[in-house]
């Protein structure tokens, strides 16, 4: 339940300017994810978030950005919690994943910046990775499949 929780904490930062740990905790709740505000202290350092300047001038949580942490094991078990299936379509990478955890794996995808993907499109289970050739595609498929094993 702890990664299902932190997955949908990305990808409610990804989606919503959340400034407090209430406003976070009352959107978990509306998605189904009851949190104390001790377990979303918890959640937000584990996840290593910071809060950043948002274009309102306030300040409201982002995933951090170093490069140390790209292939941190928070985003490797939200991967392993939401993936069910990768292949390549030409330059294109197919990630399938349970219902309505696209966002939360495309989010740990993008963190992870891997260079040959050039953007990503996350719907409800499906996400597409554009990758710079085809086979940057296959080698990304490699690699992610051998992470998630």
């Amino acid at each position: 339940m702890k990664y299902k929780r932190q997955a949908k904490i990305m990808e409610l930062i990804s989606s919503f300017d959340i400034y407090t740990q209430d406003e976070l905790a009352d959107r978990l709740g509306k998605g189904g994810f009851a949190a104390t505000q001790a377990t979303i202290s918890r959640d937000i350092k584990e996840l290593k978030l910071l809060k950043i300047p948002a274009s309102n001038g306030q300040y409201k949580y982002a995933l951090a950005s170093h490069e140390e942490e790209k292939t941190d094991i928070k985003f490797l078990n939200i991967l392993n919690e939401t993936v069910i299936k990768i292949g390549p379509a030409k330059n294109l990478l197919v990630v399938k994943t349970y219902s309505g955890m696209a966002q939360a794996a495309a989010a740990a995808l993008d963190a992870m910046d891997f260079s040959e993907v050039v953007g990503t499109i996350a719907g409800d289970d499906t996400i597409f990775l554009a990758c710079t050739s085809d086979e940057n595609a296959e080698a990304v498929a490699k690699r992610l499949e051998k992470m998630l094993k």
